[in-house]
């Protein structure tokens, strides 16, 4: 017999989710809990991802817990070590060090239905027993790897850009980067003046628009710090502006920003790879980026902007279909996340044995976001369809929800809830056809299943604001589960 330990809760990832829902738990002076991360340090997404030049596309004042609210970050949006600076606070303000286990990535969930519990497998074989589970592993989990003849082939140096090789030097080097989005634009500008010669392979130009992210003077930063309601005011202000930005329905602003992104590209010198950087689609078809640094890297005279297909990778180079090779020291794969994969990335068992990857056969779908039918006491943090505007506040009105069925659970006695099949189908069926209205999502720009799965279901944003997020969360709904009461 292995020996299992038993936990009130298991909460599987110690990044913003997995912490915020330790926070909660512990004012709620619940300790009986542990956090379960497979990495070696806590923080997530930003504990992985320290490529050059990593930073948050939210402003810091926003990108933020209300709980823990900081004064004084460096810029409005923050870089990745003050934002892993932040999250090591959070853990150590309240007390979440012991109850993290580093290193201890999960393998399986399994429900046994006799018990009614949940037995949590890690890859080392250790096992916990717990009553209730959180997942707060996100969409960012498994890499996606291009499927290129003779990758495995290369004999310099390749890494993927979410687990950046800090030893490999880059000076000097023939460099060529495959995936032009969200990483590669940040990373670009940094390693652009070190480097002998740039390869940007770009399979479809993205919008890049204005970001600002002008360092704060000494004199508003003492200001923020010495009055930290101009700091609440602020992010008032911003969350006013991606409540309604991440709903793409307000067509002016929608113009206005195409209008910079457009005004932006200008400065690219050269006609031909302007033409090729310029979007073909709205903005908001794909996952909007923004930089402000990004386009004047192509009037450099070792940048070359590559769009022809990639046919093969040979072990000193890369060929494109028209037959030119670029030889090349190192190659970047920036080609990000299975982002519609969520909790599937694990094996999870729920009541008569049903597989999460069975029931989620068209595409990954929840009651909003934190809960499938035939999973019991099962929750998730940002899951399918609750990414808008900034996570960090739809995670914290998430945790407040699970907080509510917590304390359903054991002020009823109730060995079990389960969200309603009719229910989670109708909300589900209701949330496509709200999507289904958001006509920038509708657009042909090759989104290659960052926001659908291969069934086409789309299964990451939420389509409304985050105030209409708020109150679908609040509103009474205990006759949406099916409960049972401990015998």
């Amino acid at each position: 017999m292995k020996q299992r330990t038993r936990k009130r809760i298991v909460i599987i990832g110690a990044g913003s989710a997995g912490l915020c829902m330790g926070v909660q738990l512990k004012k709620a002076g619940i300790d009986d809990f542990v956090i379960l991360e497979k990495g070696g340090g806590i923080g997530g997404t930003w504990w992985r991802n320290s490529y050059p030049g990593a930073e948050c596309d939210v402003q810091s004042h926003l990108y933020s817990f209300s709980f823990a609210q900081k004064n004084d970050w460096s810029k409005p949006f923050a870089g990745q070590a003050e934002i892993l600076e932040y999250l090591n606070r959070i853990a150590d303000t309240y007390g979440l060090r012991a109850h993290i286990q580093l290193n201890s990535p999960v393998r399986s969930v399994h429900w046994q239905g006799e018990s009614a519990h949940w037995r949590v497998g890690t890859e080392s074989g250790e096992e916990f027993e717990a009553h209730v589970v959180v997942s707060a592993l996100g969409m960012f989990n498994n890499l996606v790897w291009p499927s290129i003849p003779g990758r495995e082939d290369f004999q310099g140096t390749a890494f993927h850009s979410a687990c950046w090789d800090h030893s490999h030097d880059l000076t000097g080097k023939r460099v060529g980067v495959i995936g032009i989005a969200a990483s590669a634009i940040q990373f670009v500008p940094e390693i652009a003046p070190q480097v002998e010669q740039l390869c940007l392979f770009q399979r479809t130009a993205n919008w890049v628009v204005p970001k600002g992210n002008t360092p704060y003077t000494p004199e508003q930063l003492e200001h923020f710090r010495q009055n930290p309601s101009a700091v609440r005011e602020n992010r008032a202000e911003i969350y006013q502006t991606w409540n309604t930005l991440c709903t793409f329905n307000d067509k002016k602003v929608l113009a206005e920003i195409e209008r910079a992104g457009l005004e932006q590209l200008a400065v690219v010198e050269d006609p031909e790879v302007r033409r090729k950087l310029t979007p073909n689609h709205p903005f908001g078809c794909k996952r909007p980026l923004f930089s402000d640094v990004y386009y004047p890297v192509f009037n450099r005279p070792n940048v070359e902007l590559l769009t022809e297909t990639i046919e093969k990778i040979t072990p000193h180079s890369i060929v494109t279909r028209d037959g030119q090779a670029r030889e090349l020291d190192t190659i970047i794969y920036s080609t990000g996340f299975e982002t519609t994969t969520y909790l599937t990335a694990l094996d999870v068992i729920g009541r008569d044995g049903l597989r999460l990857n069975d029931a989620w056969s068209d595409g990954a779908q929840a009651y909003l976001g934190m809960t499938t039918s035939g999973f019991p006491n099962l929750f998730m943090l940002y899951g399918p369809n609750t990414n808008q505007g900034s996570i960090l506040f739809m995670l914290e009105r998430q945790c407040d929800y699970i907080m509510r069925q917590l304390k359903r659970l054991g002020d009823e006695r109730l060995a079990w809830m389960d969200i309603r099949p009719d229910v989670m189908r109708d909300f589900n069926d209701q949330l496509q056809r709200d999507i289904s209205a958001v006509d920038v999502w509708q657009a042909d720009c090759g989104n290659d299943f960052y926001y659908r799965s291969r069934s086409g279901r789309f299964v990451t944003n939420w389509p409304h604001s985050m105030d209409e997020f708020t109150a679908r969360t609040t509103q009474p709904d205990r006759e949406v589960y099916e409960v049972q009461v401990v015998n």
